[in-house]
């Protein structure tokens, strides 16, 4: 039996005749007979029986339209529950981000949502290889992540919304011959020990279309995710390394050139589920995040 099976029962109770319960519901006659055939069939012992032309309910019938009153109240009552839950504008928002993405976003969205009346954001990090990501939309309602501009994208399971088209930019140290260029190519770096992250992750993927398009092996020196950590490694001469531009803080021992002739730009994207989306709170904090995005993306404007 479903709820609207148990709500025609009730209406029968009420109307006494199938045809004005199809009125009543705006169905066909044949389409409520179809229904009451269908519930008869859960119930061991009659629902209905012929009273001259009046098809009414017998005792087992009365007893269930009666449960079926206390149905559909409760169903009322969770519908509104869920309606209240949608509507908040102040419920928590759970958000995971990749690290140097987090530490760009997470004290703006911070800022953001601070006083009443605004989402509770719940923080998490999440460092994962590129194709991990859309599952963690099942644990947290936002996701940032990241993928090379010319990778493919997101599976359609998630929705995605483009926060940032970020350069990566070849990051060395201060005194490093190649800080007096004022952008690189990969002829220039092929032979530079590189500091790069563990398989799975974006960033590697420039670092073998550098190869590629030299015809060299690359020497990958280190492998180090954490974006802070490449920082002080590179400064302190153990290579060189691809950096974001925008959501790295400056080191002031390390110069960042742009690199020419391979595709170096990865995208930070907001992945969630579009049912999330129904609530409120998770739509203001998307609609933070974009702002946030603008905010870095506009640093490198006020500082040229």
């Amino acid at each position: 039996m479903d709820e609207r099976q148990l709500r025609i029962l009730r209406e029968l109770g009420e109307l006494g005749s199938v045809t004005a319960v199809a009125e009543a519901l705006l169905v066909t006659p044949s389409a409520i007979s179809q229904q009451l055939r269908l519930l008869q069939r859960a119930i061991p012992v009659p629902l209905t029986e012929r009273q001259g032309r009046r098809l009414v309910l017998t005792d087992a019938g009365q007893a269930l339209a009666g449960a079926a009153v206390e149905v559909e109240t409760a169903l009322a009552r969770a519908r509104r529950t869920v309606d209240e839950f949608v509507g908040r504008p102040d419920g928590e928002v759970s958000v995971a981000a990749f690290h140097s993405a987090g530490a760009a976003f997470f004290p703006l969205l911070i800022s953001a949502l601070a006083g009443p009346g605004k989402p509770v954001p719940r923080l998490a990090d999440e460092d994962v290889p590129q194709e991990d990501f859309p599952r963690l939309t099942r644990e947290y309602d936002i996701v940032l992540a990241h993928r090379l501009e010319h990778a493919p994208p997101w599976p359609d399971t998630v929705a995605a919304t483009t926060l940032l088209r970020e350069p990566l930019d070849v990051a060395m140290p201060a005194d490093h011959p190649l800080a007096a260029k004022h952008r690189v190519t990969p002829r220039d770096v092929a032979d530079e020990p590189w500091i790069t992250v563990h398989d799975g992750f974006p960033v590697l993927a420039v670092i073998e279309a550098i190869a590629a398009s030299t015809g060299r092996r690359p020497h990958l020196a280190h492998r180090i995710n954490e974006f802070t950590v490449v920082a002080e490694v590179v400064a302190a001469g153990g290579g060189i390394a691809l950096m974001p531009r925008w959501t790295t803080r400056p080191h002031p021992a390390l110069t960042l050139r742009p690199l020419s002739g391979v595709q170096c730009r990865r995208h930070i994207d907001a992945l969630y589920r579009p049912e999330r989306t129904a609530r409120s709170a998770v739509r203001t904090v998307l609609a933070d995040l974009g702002r946030a995005a603008r905010r870095i993306r506009s640093r490198e404007a006020s500082a040229r």
